[in-house]
């Protein structure tokens, strides 16, 4: 079985509103074969379509630029080359996020788009189980988690592809116990 250890980032909003239906903006992921050895990397801008225009916050936030978005192509296409990258290599594989929130994320925007969420699962959520592991009372983020396992966190934050790859070396760190 092969590891998928990805992260999202989101149209975004200062304060948060609770009425903005947030969308993928970026898929970063590491494939990683069962030995824990990194296979290929994917990268893809998502062209959002409720809120088209990213917000100066968000924009700031993840570095992504409006010209990022308005290039890429719309989820269900990204999705579509999502999995086919992951099962080039395997069918036999598990989506792997730090939180709950980019799988909450994946369902919500695959049925704005009017698709089947079911590809979502299998999916470990490693933030929860690292937490567990380390019989934390109180989570910490996901930097914070690659620097006190002794990495250095490269890259940047909040860029999917930069957040995935500080993932996939806590993951790797515990290969053996992660349990799926």
């Amino acid at each position: 079985m092969n590891f998928v250890i990805y992260d999202l980032e989101a149209t975004c909003w200062e304060g948060k509103p609770l009425q903005m239906q947030q969308e993928v903006i970026e898929i970063g992921a590491y494939l990683l074969n069962p030995y824990g050895e990194v296979e290929d990397v994917f990268n893809s801008f998502v062209q959002p379509v409720v809120h088209p225009y990213l917000s100066f916050y968000c924009q700031k936030l993840t570095s992504i630029t409006q010209r990022d978005v308005e290039r890429a192509p719309r989820f269900p296409e990204v999705t579509d080359m999502f999995l086919d990258w992951a099962e080039s290599f395997d069918d036999d594989f598990v989506l792997c996020s730090w939180g709950s929130f980019d799988r909450k994320l994946l369902m919500s925007n695959s049925e704005l788009h009017q698709m089947e969420p079911d590809w979502v699962d299998p999916h470990m959520n490693l933030k929860y189980q690292y937490h567990q592991l380390k019989r934390r009372r109180q989570p910490i983020g996901l930097k914070s988690a690659v620097e006190l396992e002794g990495f250095e966190f490269t890259g940047i934050h909040h860029r999917a592809i930069s957040d995935a790859e500080n993932l996939a070396k806590i993951f790797g760190k515990y290969l053996d116990v992660w349990q799926y």
